[in-house]
């Protein structure tokens, strides 16, 4: 993937040389993805990574701090990826290109990062909420920039429904297994490409 890597030490799976914090908020993006936010306790965290319940107070004040915290860090590096990619490239075209590259690329590898974000959004903290909300809207605003530059024609309204429409189609990727990394890749980006275009 990218160099930028969420908090969570970048995928859902297990990787050597992340902190304590780090595994933490994996283990808590795994457990709520797969049985809900509301569905996970404090202890059902600390068995995942070996501690007790009460020992990630060392680390967190509560699961709500958990989910802030991963939630945050998702919307702050997905708009740090993409802020530096449309940076770096040549031309219009190349930038929704790198853009979807982008979010393909981390849908693929934070499936539970993905599903969280999606589903439990509204059980943040107002604080927390309203950081991450602002957040995603700055990353949609480099998408509509972009994707304006690709297809001149499109109107602000239609380049922010293509935006959030190509979300939903890569953030899909978490239910599907359908396909091998190297063809669900070039599949999905190719699929919301040719979505961004045919709006304009």
């Amino acid at each position: 993937m990218a160099s930028a890597e969420p908090a969570t030490g970048q995928s859902s799976t297990g990787r050597v040389g992340r902190s304590r914090r780090d595994q933490i908020l994996a283990a808590a993006a795994e457990l709520f993805a797969r049985h809900g936010y509301h569905g996970v306790g404090i202890n059902d965290i600390g068995a995942a990574v070996g501690i007790s319940g009460p020992a990630l107070y060392r680390h967190f004040r509560g699961k709500d701090a958990m989910l802030g915290e991963m939630l945050t860090s998702i919307s702050e590096v997905l708009l740090a990826g993409a802020m530096s990619r449309v940076g770096t490239t040549g031309d219009a075209n190349s930038a929704v290109e790198a853009l979807i590259q982008w979010q393909v690329d981390f849908a693929l590898d934070n499936p539970a990062l993905i599903t969280v974000q999606e589903r439990d959004l509204g059980n943040l903290a107002e604080p927390d909420r309203q950081r991450v909300r602002a957040l995603q809207r700055r990353y949609v605003e480099v998408w509509v920039d972009a994707i304006r530059r690709a297809v001149p024609a499109i109107e602000v309204p239609t380049a922010r429904a293509a935006a959030h429409a190509v979300f939903g189609l890569i953030n899909s990727t978490p239910h599907s297994a359908h396909l091998d990394r190297r063809q669900m890749t070039e599949l999905l980006a190719a699929m919301a490409f040719a979505a961004v275009t045919a709006a304009g």
